[in-house]
């Protein structure tokens, strides 16, 4: 589920580096730290004494973020060098980390239903709460086997062109072609459409869970003729609208912040009924470099003003509230999980996505690619 978010972070990072909008020293350095790591894998890794840590992300210049975020004020601190490797903790790279019986990595960015999932066949580390603080966490997010570190959302973006005089409220109004004509854009790989279908379809929101996949894909093939398009990164849902092909989208919140900006205005976007997706970090089940040291580091991570930095650079909604008054007003706006924004949408269900994700996904492509 993470995955293509956070490609498309990257994408985003390398924008804000080609304006000018965040430090091109940050971003060389992470960019040398993935080219001298990109091949760290399953290969050969240096005796733990060397006091060093391996932290998995997405690739391209997410090193550039997370080594000025938690890398060097972790060795600053400890002594310990956090090295960064671009490639990809997916769950089945994990479980081969795990099962090759010498992993080479340490920390991973990971769904959090993966890192349940794997926990619980004995692959990664239970999180030690007496070094990491729940407290620190959002109520409702933390895990046994991850801790929770950023979040996004799944939101709706409109052409304020077409409908300023009357914008979308909420879900209902994404569904109601009278009241709001046009073409509709929705995520390729089914995470919040479900959910948005059947609220649409008259699901209470404390009903969510489980989700009635029949009933949301039975809602879904009365609508695919409306749809223009399923994205599959931010970018295209952002040219979607920009090029005037969708008069409204589900998108991620950190899309829609450009949208709106590059737009000039001109499309516009609501919390309301929106998605929030947790991102987590977790620890591989025999690290080379020491749970305690993964540990000390994800407790690191939770302090609020290296989470201002990961939220400058790369949009992620902080994990620790405390962060949220560090925000400037005129950024706070952008924060998925702002009091404000975040009353009013509502958090995917993890367990239900360790479950349930992989089947359902089938059933939604067979869908949309008829």
């Amino acid at each position: 589920m993470n995955r293509a978010f956070q490609q498309d972070q990257l994408e985003i990072l390398a924008m804000k580096a080609r304006k000018g909008q965040i430090s091109r020293r940050n971003f060389n350095t992470g960019l040398a730290i993935l080219l001298g790591t990109s091949a760290l894998g399953l290969g050969g890794r240096a005796n733990a004494q060397t006091k060093e840590l391996v932290m998995v992300n997405w690739g391209g210049d997410a090193g550039a973020a997370y080594d000025a975020a938690y890398g060097k004020p972790f060795l600053e601190a400890t002594g310990i060098t956090v090295r960064q490797d671009g490639s990809g903790p997916t769950e089945g790279a994990i479980q081969a980390q795990f099962e090759s019986g010498k992993p080479t990595w340490d920390l991973v960015d990971v769904d959090a239903f993966s890192a349940e999932a794997l926990g619980k066949k004995g692959m990664m580390e239970a999180i030690d709460y007496t070094i990491v603080d729940r407290s620190k966490f959002r109520e409702g997010f933390g895990w046994e086997y991850s801790s929770s570190t950023y979040f996004f959302s799944y939101i709706i973006a409109y052409d304020a062109t077409k409908f300023g005089d009357n914008p979308p409220t909420g879900i209902a109004d994404f569904f109601d072609l009278e009241k709001f004509p046009g073409k509709r854009s929705l995520y390729k790989w089914g995470v919040g459409v479900w959910e948005a279908l059947l609220l649409a379809d008259g699901v209470a929101p404390g009903d969510l869970y489980p989700l009635d996949i029949e009933r949301a894909h039975k809602k879904l093939a009365g609508f695919k003729d409306n749809v223009v398009a399923y994205w599959g990164g931010g970018s295209e849902s952002q040219s979607l609208l920009l090029d005037g092909e969708a008069s409204m989208a589900i998108v991620w919140s950190t899309r829609a912040r450009l949208i709106e900006e590059d737009s000039g205005g001109d499309v516009k976007f609501i919390w309301k009924d929106g998605f929030v997706s947790p991102g987590a970090m977790g620890v591989v089940k025999g690290n080379p470099g020491g749970a305690e040291a993964a540990m000390q580091f994800i407790a690191s991570a939770q302090e609020p003003e290296k989470q201002l930095v990961m939220f400058n650079m790369l949009g992620q909604g902080p994990a620790n509230p405390a962060t949220d008054a560090l925000l400037p007003a005129e950024d706070a706006k952008y924060n998925p999980v702002s009091p404000e924004n975040f009353a009013q949408q509502m958090a995917l269900d993890m367990g239900w996505y360790e479950e349930h994700y992989g089947a359902a996904l089938d059933e939604y492509l067979k869908i949309i690619s008829a």
